[in-house]
């Protein structure tokens, strides 16, 4: 991965017990505090100790109730106190073992603490791994909406196990291929054929690679960055809405498919792009029908991160394997909403 600085996202099975190894390799030797959930904590938090201390290396752990909500300022500060209650320094590192959730929190909370410690990914969920492992993203929610704290504060590499995959529920995995599904919209890639294949590892591989692609062009999110961003409008509202009951691959899938259904029907996107994506996401057992009105989406919109001023960067499908972002007035969305729902 290149970005602000490069770094490595190794994916190989077994990876995991390997973790103290590869932090030395990387010139990690102060102490690590683990930022994990009571969910990932019982699994797997036991053998990233044992190797990271078998290598050495001192080790804390700060251990949070599994879910978005978690995902806090409350936690957030939790985390900070307890890092210089242990008394890290510059020299120490922060690892972030579990989802999303856990690595947007670890990762916003190293960035922050004396002003950006070492800080370390390892994703245990495949919506994780394929996402928000990579590229240096990381932020906590605010009442007003999701992830509106944050940095881009990019690890000093990513550790991916596909291994750890199999004690997923089957609602995990199908929840994360919705990320899967956007890349293989956004760009011209090998995902398609890949999906067809269900070689997971290979999935994984290059989601990394189109994200690492991206990034490299674009950190900051300035311009192609933003095509990420596909279905996410309308996903951080309905997740909101939801109060986080809707998982968030169910909700991407939705906003997928709201604005990929309203530009077919303008006819501005290839004919059958609406049916290909429906026909995966179906195939994933993934919501594509959302039950809130435009207006409600609309008023959570108003206070997206995307948002400049009153003109927001929507991200619209073309064709298969092709999106592009249009600047669009936060007025022309609530229109937008409705022929993509209806």
């Amino acid at each position: 991965m290149e970005a602000s600085k490069k770094y490595n996202v190794l994916i190989e099975n077994n990876l995991i017990d390997k973790a103290g190894e590869i932090a030395l390799s990387h010139s990690l030797k102060g102490k690590v505090c683990v930022v994990t959930d009571t969910n990932v904590a019982p699994i797997y938090l036991p053998r990233v100790k044992k190797s990271l201390l078998e290598s050495g290396i001192e080790v804390c752990e700060y251990i949070f109730e599994s879910g978005e909500k978690s995902k806090n300022a409350q936690n957030f500060i939790e985390i900070l106190n307890f890092l210089a209650e242990n008394h890290f320094t510059r020299t120490d590192s922060v690892f972030a073992l579990g989802g999303g959730v856990a690595g947007d929190l670890a990762g916003f909370s190293a960035a922050s603490y004396m002003r950006g410690i070492n800080f370390v990914q390892i994703p245990t969920s495949l919506l994780a791994m394929v996402d928000s492992s990579v590229g240096g993203k990381t932020a906590i929610d605010l009442e007003a909406g999701k992830n509106l704290a944050g940095a881009f504060y990019q690890p000093e590499f990513v550790l991916i196990d596909p291994t750890v995959l199999s004690t997923l529920p089957k609602e995990f995995l199908n929840d994360a291929m919705a990320e899967i599904i956007k890349y293989a919209m956004i760009t011209k890639n090998k995902l398609p054929n890949l999906l067809v294949e269900e070689n997971i590892t290979e999935i994984i591989a290059e989601c990394v690679r189109i994200k690492s692609e991206i990034v490299h062009k674009d950190e900051f999110e300035g311009g192609i960055r933003r095509l990420l961003n596909f279905g996410h409008t309308a996903a951080h509202a309905i997740e909101a809405l939801s109060e986080f009951k809707i998982t968030h691959g169910n909700a991407v899938a939705m906003g997928m498919r709201i604005i990929t259904k309203a530009w077919e029907n303008r006819g501005l996107c290839e004919k059958g792009t609406l049916s290909y994506l429906e026909k995966e996401l179906e195939k994933n057992s993934l919501l594509n029908k959302c039950e809130f009105k435009a207006e409600e989406l609309c008023e959570i919109c108003a206070n997206d991160k995307k948002l400049e001023g009153s003109t927001l960067n929507l991200v619209v499908p073309l064709e298969i394997g092709r999106c592009e972002v249009q600047k669009i007035k936060l007025e022309e969305l609530t229109d937008i909403l409705k022929e993509g729902i209806g």
